[in-house]
């Protein structure tokens, strides 16, 4: 029961983007399309449970002085791995997202949990919140992507959605629109963050 609680609270209680509000930058870039978005989701839901994991295994065994200089090292080195996985066989989603895979190094969410979480807990735990956590991302990237391509270019997944007599809006592919509708989406996931409280009070 904990770990089914841990891992919705990754979801929406405590969802990276909509309540802990880390890792935008990373968001807002790349979710011009849907492909964009799955990819880099579950990039970083890679890098997060791999290192996760591996840093809950050995926390006991790093120094206090050094453990900031070994997570990013195990970060890193989880990062190079999916950086050239979609190098090698999705070299077209991998030009697209540009230097943000790499930039998965820094990204706050995956150094907020691995500081935060998996250098004090249990491994059964931590694979719980990594899922959790990569999932929420991987689910606010989508809906980001979705709208913003649909309404952007009348497309989903690179397949034509709307009829020939749609004007495609440019705002949801600039900066701007994509600000707009992760407020948008972050109003929902409250608004569903507050039912869900109210659910389990009565």
């Amino acid at each position: 029961m904990k770990l089914g609680k841990i891992f919705c609270n990754g979801i929406v209680r405590e969802n990276p983007l909509l309540v802990l509000m880390i890792g935008l930058c990373s968001a807002l870039a790349v979710t011009t399309s849907v492909a964009n978005g799955i990819g880099m989701g579950l990039s970083m839901t890679f890098v997060l449970l791999m290192s996760e994991v591996v840093i809950s295994i050995f926390r006991k065994l790093i120094p206090e002085s050094i453990r900031i200089p070994v997570f990013i090292i195990v970060i890193a080195a989880f990062t190079t791995v999916i950086d050239y996985v979609l190098k090698a066989y999705f070299p077209d989603l991998s030009k697209a997202m540009g230097v943000f895979i790499p930039l998965i190094v820094v990204n706050c969410i995956i150094m907020g949990r691995v500081e935060g979480y998996a250098s004090k807990q249990p491994l059964p735990h931590v694979i719980s919140d990594a899922l959790g956590m990569g999932l929420g991302y991987t689910w606010v990237l989508v809906a980001i992507s979705g709208i913003r391509e649909l309404l952007g270019n009348g497309t989903l997944l690179g397949r034509q959605i709307m009829p020939d007599t749609y004007t495609p809006i440019l705002f949801f592919v600039l900066s701007p629109g994509g600000f707009f509708v992760f407020a948008c989406v972050m109003a929902f996931g409250l608004y569903l963050k507050s039912r869900l409280k109210s659910a389990s009070e009565e």
